[in-house]
């Protein structure tokens, strides 16, 4: 199969627009090309682009940056000379300055497939300024390495945030492109827009279920994104950052494994089994220990739980519900440990005076369900099926593979 950036470097055709035209790209690690060759370099060695600007989004153009609310810098390339401009640094959305840069704008960012992954904003910020300053906008589609089940609570109005671009659940199931499309249509953006799309794509395939696994090298679309199984948590992973217990931050596996100095990862898998058992379904649950070298609980000893996806023999990608798998290990430990300190308190992505939890969330909703020790697993899934039935029926217009 062949991404995006591959089709566009291969095809004159396809980039024959672009001619006479100052041309943007927006990157980070993992927009290389087929030969791991990076996009930006990939581009400005073509004789009929003329690549003028690039941005950066979270965790920098290099994606140097480990954690998360760490800024980085507006440089000069030092290979091409032009400017690279940090979308998050002083800003998260580019300015008129760096909008007058360029004519079209070619944006190539591996996604995972998650709401709060803040490159789909990044993306959403641009088309918003696109449409304010006469551009034009491009994605170099990749795949999502998630696939396409839905899963999660549609955020809620007033809940808008840099993890939060809009009312969609936190496993979309789009390609970064499709998304473009239902921005443009959602937020009512005037804005030229295009997708280059993949060749081959089967988001529904094994063994890879939205990457083409065995078919293109994995780069780390962000520091804590080691691999596919990580992808493939993240969903409900991603809930830790929210939470007092590690997310594997400081190990070798982030973002798989949860965990903390004060709990039993063995009970905890077993409440869990008690609580929801066709939660469960798709993954194993393994007990695991770890030492985080930094973040949370750095250089002690925490029990906790592996989530395993890799595996084809225990892997099911439409039976797996990460989100509903780390819901379910808060009521566990809510259960166990009814006074345990979960939720962090903290402007998660500069949101002030909101709980991390509910940022990530989109609203109260999922924390208030852990918090009520009377609310059972159906009462979450009453909240949320509705929401993911919602999605799949608003997303199936743009649907492009």
């Amino acid at each position: 199969m062949k991404f995006g950036i591959d089709r566009l470097l291969e095809d004159a055709s396809l980039r024959a627009p672009l001619a006479g035209k100052r041309v943007a790209l927006v990157a980070h690690p993992a927009s290389v090309t087929r030969g791991l060759t990076h996009s930006l370099d990939a581009l400005a060695a073509l004789s009929d682009i003329r690549i003028t600007a690039a941005f950066g989004p979270q965790h920098g153009m290099r994606g140097e940056k480990q954690d998360n609310m760490v800024e980085s810098a507006d440089y000069t390339d030092p290979r091409h000379g032009v400017p690279v401009f940090s979308l998050y640094g002083d800003v998260r959305r580019p300015t008129g300055q760096m909008m007058s840069t360029f004519d079209v704008v070619l944006v190539d960012l591996q996604d995972l497939g998650c709401r709060i992954y803040t490159f789909i904003t990044t993306l959403l910020y641009m088309l918003e300024a696109a449409a304010e300053h006469g551009k034009e906008v491009w994605v170099l589609d990749r795949p999502n390495p998630a696939g396409r089940p839905i899963e999660g609570l549609t955020l809620r109005a007033g809940w808008e945030s840099f993890v939060g671009a809009g009312p969609m659940p936190m496993r979309h199931g789009l390609t970064l492109g499709e998304l473009g499309f239902w921005f443009i249509e959602h937020f009512k953006l005037n804005v030229p827009y295009r997708v280059i799309e993949m060749e081959g794509y089967k988001p529904d395939a094994a063994p890879g279920f939205g990457w083409p696994l065995g078919e293109r090298t994995w780069v780390n679309p962000s520091p804590n994104a080691p691999n596919l199984w990580m992808a493939r948590a993240y969903a409900g992973t991603v809930m830790l950052e929210g939470a007092t217990l590690s997310e594997g931050r400081g190990t070798t596996r982030p973002l798989e494994i949860f965990g903390a100095p004060d709990i039993d990862g063995r009970l905890v898998i077993e409440e869990m089994r008690k609580l929801a058992p066709d939660w469960l379904k798709g993954c194993v649950l393994r007990e695991c220990f770890f030492e985080p070298t930094f973040h949370k609980h750095v250089k002690q000893l925490c029990s906790g739980v592996q989530i395993h996806t890799e595996d084809p023999a225990h892997y099911d990608h439409d039976a797996f519900k990460p989100w509903r798998v780390q819901a379910l290990a808060f009521k566990a430990i809510r259960k166990l440990y009814p006074s345990y300190d979960l939720w962090r308190d903290f402007p998660y992505e500069y949101a002030f005076g909101k709980l991390p939890i509910d940022v990530i969330n989109g609203s109260p909703l999922l924390r208030e369900w852990v918090d009520d020790s009377n609310a059972t697993p159906a009462d979450l899934d009453a909240l949320t099926l509705p929401d993911e039935q919602s999605w799949a029926a608003e997303r199936a217009k743009h649907l492009l593979y």
